[in-house]
């Protein structure tokens, strides 16, 4: 039962606990994230391939680019179309560089190549020990080597990393051709092209919050959502094969708070108001939400294979009810909102027993809008009800998210149940369900091993969407501007221009022939809105909206050549 897909495995906890998910009676649930055999080699080697990765590192920032690979994977004497396939399995994430582990993967599949095997992303196939694999014949590296260690015992100074350049006061004058990444690359084009229209023109006030480093360099995140005892924790404990710090099952509503389950050293709890003035984390932002909301916000790490490639989002339970809703302390639509922008992932899991959606699920499906292609629904615990009423449960659900969902589409509906113990046995009539089952459970399982790979290109499509709303929302500040009377009357003024917002968006849109769906929410920009003086705002710079036209137009697509597969 998918056995090509999650691999059976072993391994020791932090406490020294062996894990093995064969032990789940034939219910493997453990996603395997590594195709690629990354480290797995003996320590002789690693010894030895990090000799030559320092060799190919030709700005000894820890990355070989395009034109380092192309220098130092030429001495193999392969073809250029198992070059091009060695870097597009090493570099699957599409980074546009090597780093250490990568490397590794990279001269394991040059070494498979020169033995006369196909180069490809399933090594289980070629039969060889890669722990044991000999490393590659690489013609003129012993005289590179020596020439590089006589150079180094010169006495000369180091050369600087060229990734400090986002860090000096002097980095816009520093070319692009010093950028060693795709997300570098974004990090420099944002700092210098975008954030100066977000800064004047407030975006950071009325949409999103100003990015930092630490937004670009977060792993790839996938958040649950769902109403109570729908099994958004036993999902993610059902991936990492094991409980985290601060998981709390039960049927009535356990989780109280958002929980972000992430990699770390060891495991621990860190208290929210902790964790959003941390540099190095990616929740900054969170802080225009309040001490209240940062209360009932933690994160929870614990070292763990899974999550050296994903973090989890932990929700509360979805309640019903108005009254529910005034007695949350904080925003929790606005904090759902803010986490969906982050995501590159988001379950919506239902229970066959509780398809209703309530008033504030609503409002929450609602919030995620311009974020359709990041949603899955899941139909969890299926496993509960037998295969005719299954049917009948699943019609139900695409009525439920009909009313709610205002798309034409058909929402996608993958069936299954994410947790540790054996399918039940009498669910199902006949072959046909169970097939059914285990397949879209598949389906569902290979959208999260993609994440990964995909998460560079997701964070390109974010940036453009950004900037995109960026200027929309510099032409809509401008325009209110401009319709701001110079002397008498300005609080009339205003007030009026707030009442009729829709048509003042209107008019933005026909004058720069800007398309509807761009545009934000009206009763959300009017809440914001009505706390500031619109007279303080700026007028149109046509020299800011031409900067971030060429960044789109010109910037990101020579960002984007200059890291693709260098074979090609």
């Amino acid at each position: 039962m998918m056995n090509s897909f999650r691999a059976s495995f072993k391994r020791e906890d932090s406490k020294g606990k062996t894990l093995d998910n064969s032990s789940s009676k034939g219910r493997e649930s453990f996603l395997d994230i590594d195709d690629a055999p990354i480290n797995r080699c003996s320590k002789e080697h690693e010894k030895t391939y990090k000799e030559w990765f320092a060799c190919a590192d030709s700005d000894g920032d820890g990355r070989i680019t395009g034109t380092d690979a192309t220098k130092f994977f030429g001495m193999a004497n392969l073809s250029r179309q198992d070059l091009k396939q060695v870097w597009a399995v090493a570099d699957s994430k599409r980074q546009g560089f090597l780093g250490f582990k990568e490397f590794v993967t990279a001269m394991q599949l040059i070494s498979l190549a020169q033995a006369g095997h196909a180069v490809t992303t399933d090594l289980s196939t070629t039969g060889v020990d890669l722990e044991n694999l000999e490393p590659p014949t690489m013609e003129g590296l012993d005289a590179l080597l020596a020439k590089k260690k006589r150079g180094s015992s010169d006495g000369s100074p180091p050369k600087q990393s060229s990734t400090g350049w986002f860090q000096s006061s002097k980095s816009t004058k520093i070319p692009l051709t010093s950028v060693t990444s795709i997300v570098d690359g974004l990090k420099r084009l944002y700092t210098k092209k975008l954030k100066p229209l977000e800064v004047t023109y407030r975006f950071n006030d009325f949409v999103s919050p100003l990015l930092a480093n630490s937004d670009f360099d977060c792993k790839p995140m996938v958040m649950l959502l769902g109403q109570y005892s729908t099994g958004k924790t036993t999902f993610i404990k059902h991936m990492l094969r094991s409980s985290y710090p601060g998981a709390h099952i039960g049927p009535e509503p356990t989780t109280d708070r958002f929980v972000v389950v992430m990699n770390g050293p060891d495991e621990r709890s860190i208290p929210g108001n902790t964790v959003a003035v941390q540099a190095d984390m990616p929740f900054s932002g969170l802080t225009t939400f309040g001490t209240t909301f940062l209360s009932k916000f933690e994160c929870s790490q614990m070292p763990h294979p899974l999550l050296e490639h994903l973090t989890f989002v932990d929700t509360p339970g979805v309640l019903s009810g108005e009254k529910q809703r005034t007695q949350r302390s904080y925003d929790f639509t606005g904090v759902t909102s803010w986490f969906a922008s982050k995501c590159d992932l988001i379950l919506l899991l239902f229970d066959p027993h509780k398809l209703d959606i309530s008033d504030e699920f609503k409002r929450v499906i609602s919030s995620l809008r311009g974020h359709d292609d990041k949603i899955r629904v899941v139909l969890n615990k299926a496993d509960q009800v037998d295969t005719q009423q299954l049917m009948r449960v699943y019609g139900a659900l695409m009525w439920s998210l009909g009313k709610v969902l205002n798309t034409p589409e058909v929402m996608r509906v993958y069936i299954g149940s994410f947790n540790d113990k054996p399918i039940n046995e009498n669910a199902y009539d006949g072959p046909i369900g169970r097939e059914l089952f285990e397949k879209e459970q598949e389906d569902l399982l290979n959208d999260l091993k993609d994440i990964p790979k995909r998460a560079c290109d997701r964070r390109i499509n974010e940036f453009v969407k950004r900037a995109r709303s960026a200027k929309i929302h510099a032409y809509i500040i401008s325009h209110l501007r401009k319709e701001m009377p110079s002397m008498m009357g300005k609080a009339k003024v205003q007030q009026r221009l707030i009442d009729n917002l829709a048509d003042e968006f209107q008019k933005v849109q026909k004058e720069y022939h800007l398309p509807a769906g761009d545009f934000p929410n009206v009763d959300q920009f009017k809440e914001t809105l009505s706390g500031y003086k619109i007279d303080r705002f700026e007028y149109l710079k046509p020299k800011m909206i031409q900067t971030v036209d060429d960044m789109l137009g010109y910037d990101i697509p020579d960002l984007l050549k200059s890291f693709r597969n260098p074979y090609d």
